[in-house]
């Protein structure tokens, strides 16, 4: 979905249309008077959900503050919850994101690390990717020591449908820099986060 106030080939009224066809498809009647306006409903929800579209997370890390004292150590965000959804079932994905970058010269406002998280999630996605463009965006454009970035998140399309396991997160790591080559650095950051039993 791109940004509403760029040129768009897909017109609203065509979105709409496409979420009547899922409806007749799905067995129900989209003239019903319970599902009149969900369309609508659905159009305006997919505009939210994947705002990330038209966001440049990168934009977010542009603004940084070189007077912390020569500040170097660890700087951990905890438990930074998002919402996203699978590319392959375009069901939703819940969970946490925990980031932690080693500073040089300059820091960052934390809000800032939650607006890339929500930037990324705010697309159609694998958790991987996800964890990923987090973890570069934040190493190019803040050029720290190292960047680490742990995803712990629950999938609607393995809890509601095939296999239905409920009660199941998946756990995604990237790991760049002083995280990826010290093991006692990394171990610090998995302590923060409360993974343990890390050597």
């Amino acid at each position: 979905m791109s940004d509403p106030s760029t040129p768009n080939d897909v017109t609203q009224a065509q979105a709409e249309e496409a979420v009547r066809t899922l409806l007749r498809w799905a067995g129900d009647d989209p003239t019903r008077e319970g599902l009149l306006d969900t369309p609508r409903r659905v159009t305006k929800a997919y505009r939210d959900w994947f705002s990330g579209y038209a966001d440049d997370p990168s934009e977010f890390l542009k603004r940084t503050f070189k007077e912390v004292e020569g500040y170097d150590e660890m700087v951990v965000l905890r438990d930074i919850e998002f919402e996203s959804h699978c590319e392959h079932h375009m069901a939703p994905i819940i969970g946490r994101a925990h980031v932690g970058y080693l500073p040089t010269n300059r820091v960052v406002g934390i809000s800032k690390l939650a607006r890339v998280v929500e930037g990324y999630a705010r697309r159609f996605q694998v958790q991987e990717k996800l964890t990923a463009q987090i973890a570069h965006c934040i190493q190019e454009h803040l050029r720290p020591a190292g960047v680490a970035v742990v995803i712990d998140a629950s999938h609607e399309c393995m809890t509601t449908r095939g296999v239905h396991k409920r009660g199941v997160s998946m756990v995604t790591s990237q790991m760049l820099g002083a995280f990826r080559d010290d093991a006692r650095t990394r171990a610090e950051f998995l302590q923060f986060i409360g993974i343990h039993g890390a050597r």
